[in-house]
């Protein structure tokens, strides 16, 4: 397995992955697939600028263009670090398209990029947001060393919810 920076060519694996009801169902539901291309152009400029790690889970390097899946670290605002006023929060996220479930490539990915982040002195605390129902990915935040932290964590789209 190696990972390598998303490039615009992998349109299809963002579909499959990112369209599919089921791939999505802890995440939100399906996004459109007509915004994909442009999706795909943005995260791969965005690896490319290496401002986030958007990399491409590719089971055999013979193959580059088979594509298992993504893994992601990226930085974002936390409300509870706005608040505080420490600064941006790391976040990790990873997707494996079902044919390559139950393999260890979606734990292997995310322990290589938490090496990398370890290797390199760059992120900080990453911190993962597997659901609660999702056995697979938080049994990937076990294994690698994740730190459980419970909490609530609530959330309303007003526009939306509010009844």
């Amino acid at each position: 397995m190696e990972l390598r920076n998303v490039v615009p060519d992998d349109v299809d694996a963002y579909v499959r992955m990112r369209c599919d009801p089921v791939m999505m169902a802890d995440l939100g539901g399906p996004l459109p697939r007509a915004g994909m291309a442009d999706k795909v152009r943005r995260d791969a400029r965005e690896a490319a600028a290496d401002v986030s790690w958007i990399k491409a889970i590719v089971p055999d390097p013979a193959r580059p263009d088979v594509v298992a899946g993504t893994v992601t670290i990226w930085s974002h605002a936390s409300h509870d670090s706005d608040a505080a006023g420490d600064g941006p929060m790391s976040e990790i996220g990873w997707m494996v398209l079902p044919e390559f479930q139950g393999q260890g490539l979606g734990k292997r990915a995310v322990r290589a990029l938490l090496e990398q982040a370890r290797d390199q002195d760059r992120w900080g605390l990453v911190h993962a947001f597997p659901a609660t129902a999702n056995a697979a990915s938080n049994g990937i935040c076990r294994s690698v060393g994740f730190r459980i932290l419970r909490s609530n964590h609530w959330v309303i789209d007003p526009a939306q919810d509010l009844a």
